[in-house]
């Protein structure tokens, strides 16, 4: 049964080369889908202000350096554009939002959206659990580790990411698949292991590969080498290659050409990137750490390996550069399982139920405060 239409403000202070700009983006364009009027609060440089305009929606600019004014801009943006719902997804719009809530100047449900693991220091994150209606934990291991940190039990809910299919099974542009080809250099007849990634322990990765038999190619796409980086490609043996490719607002050409995925990341709470070549049938490996085992099932899905551990990253990738038949059966795996349990469409109905749970709270709160 669809929601009745309302009027929702995604927020983010971020929206710049993540997974989590994408999810925003991909998550308000099926509820735009489903009927309900969405606005996208964020920067106006930042990418997530392009997405949004450039597919129709109502992007509108905030300026996020002062909480003082931003929080008296989201409350002048809630009361002329009749908003119902605020869902913030970052750090600056969720403090300014908690304020407002606290202040009593803040009528809309407030849905808070954690995608990562939090650190967040526990007194912070119980008061903003407190403002809120309802949070969202992207995985189960973010719902846990919330409540872990003293976030309030009763109005925590998992909701998964989840992936638009449509945009995966695009053909890639001609133009992008030779842009890729041409940042990979020459290939050589070594395998691709693609990580599509900001910085996030890349260099455990790198660290692996003397270890690794078959010649192999990693391509960084979208983080910044530092120092760091360029030392370990550089002492690489001499089948080996690292390549560091600048962020692309869509790299899905690189799976294309990726004979392995791998996110080497202690932080996920549910990966784009996995869920990105998972759909596209490329066989994965993930740190077994933060939301990575709530997609990935060792050995059927994909690999999980110790986050630090240059040994047993060497032995995944081994495995799965090797004889062809067990990356085939985890790819084939993967592919399924997100293709059948991971869809935007089913993100969308969740995050609804879950919008439609907060604006009944906040009802009943009204109700009970209204003078007799």
């Amino acid at each position: 049964m669809r929601e009745a239409p309302r009027t929702i403000l995604q927020l983010t202070f971020q929206g710049d080369g993540a997974g989590s700009t994408q999810s925003i983006f991909s998550l308000s364009e099926q509820l735009a889908r489903r009927g309900h009027r969405m606005l996208v609060g964020c920067r106006a440089e930042s990418l997530l202000y392009g997405l949004a305009r450039g597919a129709g929606l109502e992007a509108v600019a905030l300026d996020f350096t002062r909480l003082g004014r931003l929080a008296q801009t989201l409350a002048d943006l809630v009361a002329t554009r009749g908003i119902d719902v605020v869902n913030t997804h970052a750090t600056r719009d969720r403090r300014a939002l908690a304020w407002l809530r606290l202040r009593g100047a803040l009528p809309a449900a407030l849905v808070v959206t954690r995608r990562t693991m939090p650190l967040t220091l526990p007194l912070e994150l119980r008061l903003v659990g407190a403002a809120a209606d309802r949070t969202i934990a992207v995985s189960g291991a973010v719902a846990r580790a919330l409540v872990r940190r003293w976030h309030p039990v009763e109005r925590l809910r998992v909701v998964p990411n989840g992936i638009d299919l449509a945009r995966v099974d695009a053909p890639v542009l001609p133009a992008e698949l030779a842009a890729a080809r041409a940042a990979l250099g020459d290939v050589g007849g070594r395998r691709v292991v693609a990580v599509v990634s900001r910085r996030k322990d890349q260099h455990v990765l790198l660290a692996a590969l003397p270890s690794v038999a078959p010649p192999t190619l990693v391509a960084c796409v979208g983080a910044e080498p530092d120092a760091e980086l360029v030392a370990r490609a550089a002492n690489l043996p001499s089948r080996h290659r690292a390549v560091f490719i600048p962020f692309v607002p869509r790299p899905l050409a690189f799976y294309r050409l990726a004979d392995v995925a791998a996110l080497p990341s202690r932080i996920e709470g549910l990966s784009q990137t996995l869920l990105e070549a998972m759909a596209l049938g490329v066989p994965v490996i993930a740190s077994d750490a933060g939301g990575n085992p709530d997609l990935i099932t060792d050995g059927v899905t994909g690999r999980l390996v110790a986050p630090l551990d240059p040994g047993a990253w060497a032995d995944a990738l081994s495995a799965l550069l090797g004889p062809p038949a067990l990356a085939q059966r985890m790819a084939h795996a993967g592919r399924a399982l997100v293709r059948r349990e991971f869809t935007l469409e089913r993100t969308a109905v969740r995050t609804e139920a879950i919008y439609r749970e907060a604006l009944a709270r906040r009802a009943q709160l009204l109700r009970r405060d209204a003078p007799m």
